[in-house]
């Protein structure tokens, strides 16, 4: 594979995202640039989808989503070398998920605009979609479940609500849960994994 450059030095950024202290996440950039360089010397997908994505994760923190999303691109790229599609949807959601913080910054800063953070909006609801689109291909009930309710949550805060609820019904019927909370019939039930272990921590429906 031709390695892609690495992308330009992030400027430095002032503040970290609320509650995060400021010398923690630059801590965690700082790792996780160390992380990459040593990723760089090995030039294997798995390393250096995991390396970008961690230096993305930490520039998030700091606020800066610009160089989040391009870190998070390269990590995409190199993800599509892995076998399986776990990694890349994985990936797809925190695409989603920098540019949807993104327009909510540039929505904040500019709050007199009504179009600001529209075009963020609109690349957070692709990345949504899409991997909404390759939820199914995951390993497991589990692990579509929780990509689904990303992908809910993103649509949400983009103001997609009905697109959301959608989202929400179709991990709520991975569930084995009918949308109205009901339980699906027994014969139905039978063959659904119990609901009790598809939830990841913290998570919740937004009904």
């Amino acid at each position: 594979m031709k390695v892609s450059p690495r992308p330009a030095a992030p400027l430095p950024i002032d503040r970290a995202d609320p509650g995060l202290p400021d010398g923690f996440a630059r801590e965690a950039l700082s790792l996780a640039m160390r992380s990459l360089d040593l990723a760089e010397r090995l030039q294997q997908p798995n390393s250096m989808s995991l390396a970008l994505a961690q230096v993305a994760r930490s520039l998030k923190a700091l606020g800066a989503f610009g160089p989040a999303e391009t870190y998070l691109g390269q990590a995409l790229r190199w993800a599509g070398l892995l076998p399986g599609s776990d990694a890349r949807v994985d990936l797809i959601c925190e695409l989603a998920e920098v540019c949807c913080a993104a327009a909510e910054a540039e929505q904040a800063t500019h709050e007199d605009d009504r179009h600001a953070g529209r075009a963020e909006r609109e690349r957070a609801r692709d990345h949504a979609f899409e991997a909404a689109g390759l939820a199914g291909q995951t390993a497991d009930a589990h692990w579509e479940v929780k990509v689904l309710l990303r992908v809910s949550d993103v649509l949400d805060r983009c103001g997609d609500h009905e697109d959301a609820a959608s989202m929400q019904n179709r991990a709520i019927s991975l569930m084995g849960l009918c949308p109205d909370g009901d339980a699906l019939p027994p014969q139905e039930a039978a063959a659904t994994p119990e609901p009790g272990w598809l939830l990841a921590p913290g998570s919740t429906l937004l009904m």
